[in-house]
């Protein structure tokens, strides 16, 4: 059974006419070794994925490697299809915060929400921490995530009280 039902609960949440393509997720209070993990189990789903840094096209280096780049170094960015349709581009901006976004665009329907919250649930689940997607540009409320607690991916948004 689906974690969400996209008629039901998340169409107006994932409207990218609503302000926003690029939603973002933050999975705060990360290490190096959590950076790694995101990376082996990238290449252990056998997601497809391309590693840039600039215009190059590289190998996916180790984790410990890409975080230690000098301070004006270019920030790399790994692009990783969970499904042909769906890609998350993963931006390795901090060692203690792993953050990426996903396109709106991509994620309309039942289908596409699936992959998206077994995506999220994935990563949730090999880091055993919260991974909430907030409205581009960030926010100070999820719009929905991964919660182990529950061990399956919600709505968090709430509507501001009238």
């Amino acid at each position: 059974m689906a974690d969400l039902l996209w008629d039901d609960q998340v169409a107006w949440l994932l409207d990218p006419a609503g302000g926003g393509c690029l939603p973002d997720v933050f999975v705060e209070n990360t290490t190096a070794a959590d950076w790694q993990a995101v990376l082996d189990l990238i290449e252990e789903q056998g997601w497809t994925f391309e590693y840039a840094e600039g215009n190059a096209v590289l190998p996916l280096p180790r984790a410990e490697a890409v975080l230690s780049r000098p301070a004006d170094a270019e920030c790399p960015s790994l692009r990783v299809w969970p499904d042909p349709e769906v890609c998350a581009i993963f931006r390795f901006l901090a060692e203690d915060q792993i953050d990426f976004d996903v396109d709106l665009r991509e994620l309309q329907g039942q289908e596409r929400l699936d992959v998206l919250c077994g995506f999220l649930a994935t990563i949730g689940r090999r880091l055993g921490k919260l991974v909430p997607l907030f409205p581009e540009g960030g926010g100070t409320q999820p719009l929905l995530g991964y919660d182990p607690a529950i061990d399956r991916v919600q709505v968090m948004w709430t509507p501001p009280d009238e």
